[in-house]
């Protein structure tokens, strides 16, 4: 009969722990698998990432060259008119402090809106960017998709 104190795991099935450094019996003791001298053998002995020996590393002998754009981007924080259209009541204005206040977004630096879904309501959307499609669904609906301040583009390492 089977009970709570004589249930085992199927034979094979659960692994037991290698137990390292019990005996010369256990088949894991006196260099406890880990061979004859050697680096790796002995206490504190290992090797850094990309480390290839004393040879130059890969990372090293790959040549370092070109320009990338990335710090002079302009990071938006986004939203699509889908949300604006389930967050806002008809006729309201959308800037981003009331975004920011309904947790939509979670500063409201910069804000550009996107063009995903469908709007029906008639609302102002004033953001710092809009995306083609997102403009057309806005003024579509009726709505107004007003800039705001022009976006300066700065070096983010001048800062």
């Amino acid at each position: 009969m089977i009970s709570l104190h004589n249930l085992a795991p199927k034979p094979g099935s659960v692994h037991r722990k290698k137990r390292l450094g019990t005996g010369q019996g256990s088949g894991h003791g006196q260099t406890s698998t880990k061979g004859q001298k050697g680096q790796n053998a002995t206490a504190g002995g290992s090797k850094r990432d990309g480390f290839e020996g004393g040879q130059m590393p890969l990372l090293r002998r790959i040549p370092k060259s070109g320009f990338s754009n990335r710090r002079f981007r302009v990071v938006y924080e986004w939203t699509n008119v889908s949300i604006l259209d389930k967050h806002f009541e008809n006729g309201a204005e959308v800037t981003p402090a009331a975004l920011v206040g309904r947790k939509l977004i979670k500063k409201g630096d910069l804000v550009k809106v996107l063009g995903d879904g469908d709007i029906k309501k008639k609302l102002t959307v004033r953001a710092h960017a809009f995306s083609g499609s997102a403009r057309e669904k806005i003024e579509k609906a009726g709505g107004k998709a007003e800039l705001l301040a022009e976006v300066k583009r700065e070096n983010k390492t001048n800062k």
